[in-house]
């Protein structure tokens, strides 16, 4: 059975000070990234089990483990890639991302209207949450949605390539119960060149979605 492992982090932990602290990120990839690996794969072992005995009795909560686990693993592997160092400002045809600039802008009125929204998506969550930017295969447009916990509030088939995590773990050690501080400097470490890749990505694999075979 194929089974997940924690994915490396790009750079060192103390990388995206002082937007966050070394320790927040060591903590954060070590402890709580490492979790959701393991509950997901937990989780499919428990599957494996159900499916040889034949004992389905505990199916549904094990499918919510999993879309829970599982959901949580994406959206951190893509989290990490997310950010840089040497991020922040906004993405720009110089650097390779004005494609992503015009579709920012169509789908949202300007990078300005585009930054608040996802803003106050992101502060905004109800306990445990993410603010995610998307990419809609139906009809091609960029859409923010409102994540609970790792699974909630998404639209089937959107593609996640801008993920702000509105967890406490995320932030808490350095920016106490502030989450709004916390999302606005998150800004200054976005890695637009990497947003670009996945918005390139999701279009070319989400224009086929609902094509006819």
């Amino acid at each position: 059975m194929a089974l997940y492992s924690l994915p490396e982090l790009p750079y060192d932990y103390s990388s995206l000070e002082p937007v966050i602290s070394g320790e927040i990120i060591e903590l954060h990839h070590d402890k709580h990234h490492a979790g959701y690996v393991k509950g997901a794969n937990d989780t499919l072992e428990q599957l494996a089990e159900a499916r040889e005995q034949d004992q389905w009795g505990a199916v549904n909560g094990l499918e919510k483990n999993l879309a829970f686990h599982l959901s949580g693993h994406i959206l951190h592997s893509i989290y990490w890639q997310n950010m840089t160092g040497d991020g922040g400002g906004e993405p720009l045809e110089k650097d390779g991302t004005g494609e992503l600039a015009d579709a920012i802008a169509e789908s949202f009125g300007s990078f300005a209207r585009f930054k608040s929204h996802l803003s106050k998506a992101a502060a905004t969550t109800q306990g445990s949450g993410w603010g995610v930017l998307a990419y809609e295969p139906v009809t091609g447009r960029l859409i923010v949605e409102q994540v609970y916990d790792h699974q909630g509030n998404v639209g089937q088939g959107s593609v996640p390539i801008l993920v702000f995590d509105a967890w406490e773990h995320a932030f808490y050690l350095q920016y106490r119960n502030q989450k709004v501080d916390f999302v606005e400097a998150m800004w200054r470490v976005v890695n637009w060149q990497d947003v670009s890749r996945r918005y390139t990505a999701a279009k070319q694999k989400g224009n086929t979605l609902l094509t006819p075979l």
